[in-house]
C-alpha cells in the first residue's frame, strides 16, 4: 500500500543488491501513520486486530476532526509522512473520497486499505484515484477461494478481491497484496506468491500473525518456523517486490550481513515451502539474480516511524500494539509522536533487553514490538519471534554498513 518513499535513496552495494536508506528524522515527525477511519465491516477475518463490527461505532471521529489530523500531519512540512487509510473497511465512510482530496491537497501522500468486498469497484477506486490516491492495498490470504474465505469467513471474498485488485490497476492504481502468516495460512505461500506476480502486483507485504485481537484463536508460527518462512521470502523476493510486517529480522536475513551469532540452517518448512513453488513452475529463483524489483527493507517499526490513529482517536505505536499514548481528540498526533515516553522508549535500542538488547542489529532490526508485548507483556522485551542469537559484533552495523 506504500507509495516509494519520499526521503528514502537507493544504492547498489558490492555485492551487487540494492539499498534504501531512509533520511527522514523518526525522533521528530512519523514516517507512516496508519488512519483506522472506522471498525465497521462486512468480512469476518479470523485475524482481525480490530474485532471489526457490522455497524460504525457512533463514536468514531468525524470528518472535521479527521481533517484537522491530516492538516497536524501536513503542517511539519516536507518531507512529510505517509497516510495509509485503513479499517475496518474504509469504503464504509461516505466521506472518504473528500478526506483523501483534503490530504493530498494538503502534501501528503495517501493509500487506501479497503476490505475485499464488492464496495471495492472500479467506479469507487477510479474517484480515489481522482481525489489524489496512489495506492491501495488488499489481502489475499490463500491461493484458492476456498482457502481464503474460510480464513475471511465470507463466501465469495476471494473472487471480490482478485476483481478488485484487477480493477485498482485498471484505472491506474498501484495494488499491494497483503497476506497473513499463520499455521493456518503458511502452507498457501508458494500459491500466493505466484497469484502475486500474475496480478500483477507492485509489492507483496506479508504480515505475520501477532496474537491479538481475533488473532488470539489461531497458530502463530514458532522462531524456528518464522525463519525458515523469512528466508523462503529472501529466496522469492527475486519473482515479486515484498516486504514483511512485524518480523523486522528480515532485514537480518535481505541485508546478507556477517554476524558473530547463530541461526539454525533451513528447516523442513522451508524446504516444503520451496518444494510447492517449484511444483507451481514459478520464474526460477536464482540468487544471483539482479531483479530492479528487489526492495530492501527500511527500518522502521512500532513507535519508530510508525504510528496508528484509532477511530475513536487512540493514538499507539502500532494496530498490533494497543497501548494507548493519547488521543487526538485532546492532543495533536504531531506532539504525541514527538513526546509520549513509550513512542520515545520504543525508538531508542538502548532501552531494549533480552536478546533484541544484546543484538548487533539492535538499531536496524529491534525485533517485532509487537511480537514482544503480546508474548510477554514488555513492548521493551526480546522478541520471541526471532531465532537469531546474538554474539560479538564483527562489525559495527550502522551508517554505510547498515540495512536500510
Amino acid at each position: 500500500m506504500i507509495p516509494s518513499p519520499p526521503a528514502s535513496r537507493s544504492r547498489e552495494e558490492p555485492d551487487g543488491r540494492r539499498v534504501r536508506r531512509l533520511h527522514f528524522d523518526v525522533e521528530a515527525r512519523p514516517f507512516l501513520v496508519l488512519f483506522e477511519l472506522t471498525r465497521a465491516c462486512e468480512l469476518a477475518c479470523a485475524h482481525c486486530r480490530a474485532d471489526a463490527v457490522r455497524s460504525p461505532d457512533p463514536g468514531e471521529l468525524d470528518t472535521a476532526e479527521v481533517t484537522a489530523v491530516l492538516d497536524d500531519l501536513a503542517s511539519l512540512g516536507a518531507p512529510r509522512p505517509i497516510v495509509v487509510l485503513t479499517g475496518g473497511d474504509p469504503l464504509r465512510r461516505a466521506d472518504l473520497t473528500r478526506l483523501v482530496r483534503h490530504a493530498t491537497r494538503s502534501g501528503l501522500r495517501v493509500a487506501i486499505s479497503p476490505a475485499g468486498t464488492p464496495r471495492a469497484s472500479a467506479a469507487r477506486f477510479d474517484a480515489l484515484r481522482q481525489a489524489g490516491a496512489g495506492t491501495v492495498s488488499l489481502s489475499i490470504d490463500g491461493q484458492s477461494a476456498a482457502a481464503h474465505d474460510a480464513f475471511r469467513r465470507v463466501a465469495g471474498s476471494f473472487v471480490w478481491t482478485v476483481d478488485a485488485v484487477r480493477a485498482a490497476r485498471s484505472v491506474g492504481l498501484r495494488v499491494q497484496v497483503n497476506t497473513t502468516v499463520s499455521r493456518e495460512t503458511v502452507l498457501e505461500l508458494p500459491g500466493i506468491c505466484r497469484l502475486v506476480a500474475e496480478l500483477g502486483a507492485s509489492l507483496w507485504s506479508v504480515f505475520f500473525l501477532v496474537p491479538v485481537g481475533r488473532g488470539r484463536d489461531l497458530g502463530a508460527l514458532s522462531a524456528d518456523e518464522t525463519e525458515d518462512v523469512l528466508a523462503f521470502l529472501a529466496k522469492v523476493s527475486h519473482v515479486v517486490p515484498l516486504k514483511t510486517t512485524e518480523a523486522p529480522h528480515y532485514r537480518r536475513i535481505a541485508s546478507g550481513a556477517p554476524l558473530a551469532g547463530s541461526t539454525s540452517p533451513p528447516g523442513p518448512l522451508y524446504h516444503e515451502l520451496l518444494r510447492r513453488l517449484e511444483a507451481l513452475r514459478v520464474a526460477p529463483l536464482d540468487p544471483r539474480a539482479r531483479e530492479p524489483r528487489w526492495r530492501s527493507p527500511l527500518a522502521v517499526g512500532d513507535g519508530r516511524g510508525v504510528v496508528f490513529v484509532s477511530h475513536v482517536g487512540d493514538v499507539s505505536p502500532s494496530g498490533f500494539l494497543p497501548l494507548v499514548v493519547g488521543n487526538v481528540r485532546e492532543e495533536p498526533l504531531t506532539a504525541i509522536y514527538a513526546q509520549a515516553p513509550l513512542l520515545a522508549a520504543l525508538r531508542d535500542p538502548d532501552r531494549l533487553s533480552g536478546r533484541c538488547g544484546r543484538c548487533e542489529l539492535r538499531a536496524v532490526c529491534g525485533g517485532s514490538r509487537a511480537q514482544a508485548w503480546a508474548r510477554s507483556g514488555d513492548p521493551l522485551g526480546e522478541d520471541p519471534s526471532c531465532s537469531y542469537d546474538p554474539g560479538v559484533a564483527v562489525r559495527v552495523l550502522q551508517g554505510d554498513g547498515a540495512p536500510a
